[in-house]
């Protein structure tokens, strides 16, 4: 890196929603930003663990046992193999870490492409 990214002008750049965009790389890893609104579907990540921090707004991510809400700077990581799905009743917006590759919706074929902020 040869300067600080500034996520709040990152997400300026974009207005979809659930269509992360990677800001840097790291050991293998993308970090995202992402805007949602909504529910994305009921998934499992087999091989990854599944991080958020939520930076603007507030997002419920659903399992099939509990739900944890999130807010402004709180951060919750699915364990691999935990079925789930978030949901978020405003636009929220998101700090995602994953491997690089990893699909959001845990199936490559209905996944959003990858795209750089």
């Amino acid at each position: 890196m040869t300067k600080a990214i500034n996520l709040s002008n990152k997400l300026d750049t974009f207005d979809e929603h659930w269509s992360p965009r990677t800001v840097s790389e790291f050991n293998g890893h993308d970090i995202m930003v992402v805007k949602v609104h909504g529910e994305l579907n009921w998934h499992i990540h087999d091989d990854s663990d599944d991080f958020f921090m939520v930076l603007k707004g507030e997002l419920d991510v659903e399992m099939r046992d509990k739900t944890v809400t999130l807010g402004v700077g709180e951060v919750y990581v699915v364990p691999k193999g935990v079925e789930h799905r978030t949901v978020a009743k405003s636009e929220t917006h998101l700090l995602l870490i994953e491997p690089t590759g990893t699909p959001n919706t845990g199936d490559v074929t209905t996944a959003a492409k990858r795209k750089l902020a």
